[in-house]
């Protein structure tokens, strides 16, 4: 090939609670930073696909990469639902437009989750690379990453024709996928790698909490898929879990599998993997502890009066952030030295934004509920204000209560995956023997994985609220849960 290697990279992410009550609106994709482009856009998550991507394609000395205006992650994280179609069809066609205005391009890069779900559109990242496909014709190739929450079939693929979704949850694989996807579209581009699929669907459907990497048996998933990219040349395989809190019609476990032009392999790869999990299905649902709310903190109390701290509760089922059940159950069995991070309240931290609320400030205020029945009722917080401080687009305040308890309220839902990062609140994290934060399994990576904390208890109300593990409580309307096990009569080929 002669000149420059022309890559267009595009991102549009979000992972959709359908069942949240609050849409995904336009607004939220627009903040300071929001849409970004150029190298605002190739910088904006160094850590992560992006900055793997960008750092691997600028290894060629002959790849240019053009960052086409797209929104990063919305400002309500993933404390918010479906994503309106106003929202998706104004960004994607600012994307399409500026793909055509920018082009000719060899290729385009989507950065992507695979689990955002729109009102009116069935499948979001396949009808986004539709488009992308129209814009920059049949000789470009298009390469994507993804989350493994992915919901994926074999759609994306028609229209695109590679993906690479992390491995591991946490997440850490995510600055190699991007890695992998930069390498291999230039080898696409370059005409060394000929792709061919395959897909297979495996109907298993369950609670996120329970897709714990670090153990078996959603490890021996992966671990299969590891060694088969280990012991066959040019294989790349996705084991995408998927993400039931969407309801949509592409849920459930998905194996993606692409060779370099060996559609045998591919199909014989796919159907070793999508057996594998469905000889474990019963394994895999049952391989996570869940703990009402009361015991989880009774646990808790047990496991500080052994010395087997620092204890983390975890409240995976809290999608809006405004859940104050495990706030309630702290208060009424009088813990102390624990730290809340964090409970989510728009409206409590505008009015301290508002007020000018600061260090020494005394605190009196209900906070946390309101939102919808998931969230409960709000809980009246008396205190001291340590910190009230604004970054990473919400306002943040640190309350001071009970006997050495902190509350730590914020804008939107936060995922504390770090106990460190509390100290950028001026907190000193080794003053507390309780953290009881928001989270699924993303907090293992900071408190699990490296052996900080001696006692995990994950836990969730009594009643089957939005993240419950009782999804057949859920109210679907476009998952029929009988099609997949184990609620009712799912076939899988044999």
């Amino acid at each position: 090939m002669g000149g420059k290697i022309r890559i267009a990279v595009l991102h549009f992410a979000h992972e959709t609670v359908t069942f949240l009550k609050n849409d995904t609106t336009l607004s939220d994709f627009i903040y300071p930073g929001s849409p970004a482009r150029g190298e605002a856009l190739l910088k904006a998550y160094p850590k992560s696909y992006m900055g793997g991507f960008a750092k691997m394609a600028r290894e060629f000395e002959d790849v240019e990469l053009t960052g086409i205006e797209s929104p990063l992650w919305p400002k309500t994280y993933m404390g918010s639902g479906w994503v309106t179609e106003d929202a998706f069809e104004t960004l994607v066609g600012k994307m399409i437009e500026g793909l055509k205005a920018q082009g000719p391009f060899d290729g385009v890069y989507l950065a992507l989750h695979g689990a955002m779900a729109v009102r009116g559109v069935p499948r979001p990242e396949a009808e986004l690379a539709r488009r992308v496909r129209e814009a920059v014709g049949r000789k470009a190739f298009i390469a994507a990453t993804f989350d493994l929450h992915g919901n994926e079939d074999d759609e994306f693929l028609k229209h695109a024709d590679m993906g690479f979704a992390v491995k591991y949850f946490p997440h850490y694989d995510e600055y190699l996928q991007g890695e992998r996807a930069a390498r291999m579209l230039v080898r696409m581009i370059r005409g060394d790698y000929k792709v061919a699929h395959a897909t297979r669907k495996v109907p298993i459907l369950t609670a996120t909490v329970r897709m714990w990497t670090g153990a078996s048996p959603w490890s021996d998933l992966i671990q299969r898929a590891l060694v088969w990219e280990a012991r066959e040349v040019d294989v790349y395989i996705n084991v995408f879990f998927g993400f039931p809190f969407a309801d949509v019609p592409d849920v459930g476990i998905t194996i993606q599998v692409m060779t370099n032009g060996n559609e045998k392999l591919a199909a014989d790869v796919a159907k070793d993997i999508a057996d594998l999990a469905w000889r474990k299905r019963e394994a895999l649902l049952s391989s996570t502890k869940i703990h009402s709310i009361a015991e989880g903190v009774a646990l808790g109390k047990q496991a500080i009066a052994k010395g087997e701290t620092p204890v983390v509760l975890a409240d995976h089922s809290d999608r809006s952030g405004s859940a104050t059940f495990l706030l309630k159950e702290i208060i009424a069995q009088d813990l102390s030295q624990v730290i809340i991070a964090t409970i989510a309240d728009a409206g409590t931290t505008a009015k301290l934004k508002a007020s000018g609320a600061k260090t020494g400030d005394a605190f009196d205020m209900d906070v946390g509920g309101r939102v919808d029945e998931s969230a409960g009722e709000p809980v009246r917080i008396k205190g001291t204000i340590l910190t009230a401080v604004e970054g990473h687009g919400q306002f943040w305040v640190a309350v001071k209560f009970g006997r050495d308890n902190v509350l730590i309220l914020s804008t939107y839902l936060v995922q504390i995956m770090e106990p460190f990062s509390l100290g950028a609140l001026g907190l000193d994290i080794h003053a507390f023997k309780v953290f009881a934060i928001k989270s699924r399994v993303h907090f293992r990576r900071g408190f699990d994985d490296n052996g900080f904390a001696k006692t995990i208890l994950l836990v969730e109300p009594d009643q089957p609220f939005l993240g419950t593990v009782h999804l057949d409580l859920l109210p679907y309307q476009n998952v029929d849960l009988k099609r997949f096990y184990p609620y009712g009569e799912a076939e899988f080929p044999a």
